[in-house]
């Protein structure tokens, strides 16, 4: 194929002969010369077999934050080679500097790298490296079809994680965790508690702790001590049905329940309990059970990276029926959802009843603002419109209210915050039941 650079060559030499005699002759001359140019410079050009591609790079990154891949050209074969490259990625990577022209001799190879700042979580491949070979006098070029381009190209796939803000909130919860082991062993035997370990009587410390038995084995007063019960699981299930997509603020409720899940889930592992995740919709999009506390948090983490709105209506009964399987052992479950009466009224709430008599159960919804701002009375002077705008989020309050008292009545406790303090609140509902022994 021919370049600009023939386009140039020929715009000024054609031009030149219509000024001597005889001028179609030595147009055609010159038309012949410069094409003849182009198929030895084309001739010349280094084959693309020559090329051999090579990636690597960071595979894993926090949305907001910024990572660079690499890809490593090595030039095979016998000739020198001059490459224009373009590597794609779909637009969400927020791949820079795509295109990239190199030189290479034969059996060197050169690197280039790819600053890339996504804008969304979840999955983010590189889509495909389109190569040309261009002769040394830039006339033509070799340029294989986009199938041969694809096979080529080194697969690579960059996981984005969920944005997670509310990490900042981490040392006050732990703080508070801390504080409550230490005033369990301190306090005494009470609830939400089970046995630690026998050390000897202190100035200081409860009679009532006292082991009577084990002192008359070990003739010296010994004490028991009592710590916050551990092992205890706690399921996040996450609807990502159609009100998932509703957007609070600037983001989809979805990625605030992700950002609250990701909190709840790392205090909980801090706290030596079990956390497993459940997403739902029309079907179970994710499934992270298993494994041990250090295991299990990268495939969280991971796993809800991926998870994205669907517009469709969430079924809760394949979730709620997998509860109800589980063994004996009560959990506590956060289902991090819209409190909207349609998913919940048609699809919870015929498995609450017996949901809530195996497990804890919390429902935890991101309340939009708007809709209060809404809601309050137009003054002196405000259309119909705004009237029947008031009058519709009124009624979407009231409806709000009525399926909260409903969840609460079947004996589920509501969280329901604005964005801000949303995450804070699901983790203090979890300190709450751990310190009361209720999980």
């Amino acid at each position: 194929m021919i370049t600009r650079r023939f386009a140039l060559l020929l715009a000024l030499g054609v031009p030149l002969p219509a000024l001597l005699p005889a001028p179609w002759l030595l147009t055609a001359a010159v038309l012949a010369l410069a094409l003849a140019a182009a198929a030895l410079d084309a001739a010349v050009a280094a084959p693309l077999n020559g090329v051999t591609l090579r990636r690597d790079g960071a595979e894993t990154l926090w949305l907001g934050a910024t990572t660079t891949t690499t890809l490593t050209v090595t030039n095979t074969s016998g000739r020198p080679m001059w490459l224009r490259l373009r590597d794609r990625w779909v637009p969400s990577a927020g791949a820079d500097n795509a295109e990239h022209r190199l030189r290479l001799l034969a059996g060197q190879e050169q690197t280039i790298t790819t600053t890339l700042t996504p804008t969304r979580h979840g999955d983010r491949p590189a889509v495909r490296v389109t190569l040309r070979s261009y002769g040394p006098l830039g006339l033509a070029y070799r340029q294989r079809r986009q199938r041969w381009n694809e096979a080529i190209t080194p697969e690579w796939t960059l996981r984005v994680l969920p944005r997670f803000p509310s990490r900042r909130l981490l040392p006050e919860k732990l703080a508070k965790l801390r504080i409550f082991d230490g005033a369990v062993v301190t306090r005494g035997r009470g609830q939400g508690t089970e046995f630690d370990v026998l050390r000897e009587y202190v100035v200081g410390d409860d009679v009532r702790s006292i082991d009577w038995r084990a002192s008359a084995r070990t003739h010296d007063v010994m004490v028991r001590t009592w710590r916050p019960e551990r092992d205890r699981r706690v399921v996040c299930v996450l609807d990502t049905g159609r009100t998932s997509a509703a957007r609070i603020g600037d983001e989809p409720r979805l990625d605030a329940a992700i950002d609250a899940a990701l909190l709840l889930a790392v205090l909980a592992s801090k706290a030596d309990d079990r956390v497993d995740l459940l997403a739902v919709d029309s079907q179970v999009r994710a499934r992270v059970e298993g494994g041990g506390h250090r295991t299990k948090l990268p495939r969280l983490i991971s796993s809800m990276a991926a998870l994205e709105p669907r517009l469709v209506e969430t079924d809760f009964g394949p979730a709620a029926s997998d509860l109800l399987r589980r063994g004996h052992k009560r959990a506590l479950v956060v289902i991090f959802s819209a409190l909207d009466a349609a998913p919940i009224v048609e699809g919870l709430l015929p498995m609450l009843a017996r949901l809530t008599t195996k497990h804890r159960v919390i429902l935890a919804s991101v309340r939009d603002p708007e809709t209060a701002q809404l809601a309050e009375l137009p003054g002196e002077g405000a259309s119909a419109d705004d009237v029947h705008l008031a009058a519709a989020a009124e009624l979407a309050l009231a409806e709000r209210g009525r399926v909260r008292a409903l969840l609460e009545q079947q004996g589920v406790m509501v969280v329901d915050e604005p964005r801000e303090t949303f995450a804070s609140k699901v983790s203090d509902a979890y300190l709450a039941l751990k310190a009361a022994g209720r999980l």
